[in-house]
């Protein structure tokens, strides 16, 4: 976790960026604390308000909340408001706005916005080039309870690349296109302070950071086998793993049965459109060693994993005695991370403490 947290460190350095770390994969104050030296001066980023409400009791008080906000959750924004959180939200369209606007006005509060771009057919956004971009910035702008804090986007196709050139031609469009959209509010008399975008691929391979003045980007502190499996990061860099127990055998099928099925790695099977299928993980020693090429926990019930060779050709399974223990990559590891209250902390191979983890929204 720390060569990559420092690995990014030196990327930001490199382009000139500025970070603020989706905390949404983490969910961990402790892992910040490895991130930022100063609570003061962080910048994070959040997807629940769960995640908003701890991080800002922990002591971040500049958050950006980055999912289009729906109307229900804007009581909990002003609360968080009122205890000093600086709160950012994001929005794509005129009636989000007008409902934001309205809120403001009758509970005496000012929402931070970002319109958020849609800058590759991948998600939710309005286009850089879409009329509706100036018309919602317009609305922001002479109304009251609204403020707009400027453009932001996640190029989410991102992860749809196949080559490493192939992410930073996504990179550079990501930029490109937020510093226009930004340009074009600009030009229309409209101050736009903040253009925000990021993923961990466009993150990791972008080559300049001009007109950009935060990169968001949240996998990339553990990694995962989907980042692998588009160049992003190495197999090796995985920082996180679900340590397994071997419960059976079945002998005539080359099985291996462990006790983490589909709760424990949780259902995302990213990685099988991918040239590499990891099925629901890839197995590893007890210390993060590969045992055996190509062994993967191959199929997963609620409380079983099923532990085979990717082909499926023959397993010497007394490498596998019952109650050995392996550790098992995942797939995603925001999901795989989703399913504990705690991460259990391993330095040289010895445990040295517990970090516990929220969730829920």
């Amino acid at each position: 976790m720390t060569a990559n947290l420092e690995r990014m460190r030196q990327q930001m350095n490199h382009i000139g960026g500025s970070l603020r770390p989706h905390v949404k994969t983490a969910k961990s104050a402790n892992v910040l604390a490895h991130i930022f030296e100063d609570k003061n001066t962080a910048k994070i980023c959040v997807s629940t308000i769960r995640e908003a409400e701890y991080f800002s009791e922990a002591g971040y008080t500049d958050i950006m909340y980055a999912v289009a906000i729906a109307p229900n959750k804007l009581d909990a924004i002003v609360r968080l408001m009122q205890t000093g959180t600086n709160l950012t939200i994001v929005l794509d369209n005129i009636e989000t706005a007008q409902i934001v606007a309205a809120h403001g006005k009758q509970h005496k509060a000012l929402f931070n916005v970002f319109i958020e771009l849609d800058v590759d057919g991948h998600r939710s956004g309005v286009t850089p080039t879409d009329p509706a971009l100036l018309e919602i910035a317009r609305f922001i702008d002479k109304t009251e309870g609204i403020k707009l804090a400027g453009v932001m986007t996640h190029a989410g196709d991102s992860y749809n690349c196949t080559s490493i050139q192939g992410i930073r031609v996504m990179a550079e469009q990501e930029r490109a296109r937020s510093v226009a959209a930004a340009e074009s509010i600009r030009q229309a008399g409209i101050t736009c302070p903040d253009v925000s975008v990021g993923s961990t691929p466009t993150a990791t391979y972008l080559e300049s950071a001009e007109g950009i003045t935060e990169i968001r980007a949240g996998v990339f502190i553990f990694q995962d086998l989907f980042q692998a499996g588009i160049n992003v990061c190495q197999e090796s860099d995985i920082a996180l793993s679900v340590l397994a127990t071997v419960i059976g055998h079945q002998k005539s099928k080359n099985w291996v049965i462990t006790d983490a099925g589909w709760m424990a790695m949780s259902r995302d099977r990213g990685t099988q459109a991918q040239s590499k299928d990891q099925g629901y993980g890839l197995v590893c020693g007890i210390n993060g060693e590969i045992l055996i090429d190509d062994l993967i926990v191959v199929s997963a019930n609620q409380e079983h994993g099923i532990i085979a060779k990717r082909d499926g050709t023959a397993l010497d399974l007394s490498q596998f005695p019952i109650g050995s223990k392996v550790r098992i990559l995942p797939n995603h590891a925001c999901s795989t991370a989703a399913q504990y209250s705690k991460y259990t902390i391993i330095e040289n191979n010895q445990c040295i403490g517990l970090w516990p983890r929220i969730r829920g929204w």
